[in-house]
């Protein structure tokens, strides 16, 4: 179940260093997007080339340390539709209600790397908005397409998803992020280990 605006994502960007988590642009709501011009044309392309290099489903502008309302996200709804968007200035709908049923299943998050925890989210989410370019857009999915349109607009208001859960399995989340965190340099994905070797884009 999705609106049908998914269209190719902008291409050629370069990759950026992803903001982790404690960095304060993480955590406050960021600057209504009010120019459409190629500034933020070319901060989309990245954050696109960004996200496929960190093999993720979605990213925020904090996430690479930008203080603007933008998004952009690859990502597959409960029928396998790939579904891809940018979304500037977003506001999210969520079921109310009879209407409103949660699922409890994994997330994690670029900002931070190789930890994963069960947060329950409606299973249903609707987003509208603008594009880089200013066009009106509209996304409604399902599964996991839900949870990215409800994860990616939370870090636009300054929300982490380890701010949903409750004390203990955020400790367990940090616990595990701590566990693999050399596996990600202070400048990945720029910089990726493979096998342990250093490789840099």
């Amino acid at each position: 179940m999705s609106a049908s605006q998914s269209r190719p994502l902008p291409a050629g960007g370069s990759v950026r260093p992803i903001t982790r988590w404690c960095t304060p642009v993480m955590h406050r709501e960021l600057r209504d997007v009010t120019s459409f011009d190629s500034e933020l044309a070319d901060l989309v392309a990245d954050m696109v080339a960004t996200m496929y290099a960190a093999r993720g489903v979605g990213l925020a502008a904090n996430q690479v340390g930008v203080d603007l309302k933008v998004f952009v996200f690859d990502c597959p709804d409960d029928d396998d539709n790939q579904i891809t968007g940018v979304v500037c200035n977003p506001v999210l709908h969520l079921p109310e209600g009879k209407d409103r049923n949660l699922e409890d299943e994994d997330e994690g998050c670029l900002s931070l790397p190789g930890a994963f925890s069960g947060c329950a989210r409606p299973d249903r989410a609707h987003v509208t908005g603008v594009d880089e370019t200013g066009a009106p857009v509209e996304f409604v999915g399902d599964g996991l397409l839900a949870r990215c349109l409800q994860h990616e607009t939370d870090h636009l208001f300054g929300t982490v998803f380890g701010d949903r859960l409750p004390e203990r399995a955020r400790k367990k989340l940090y616990k595990q992020h701590h566990e693999v965190a050399d596996n990600y340099p202070d400048d990945w994905p720029v910089t990726i280990l493979v096998d342990e070797k250093v490789i840099e884009r």
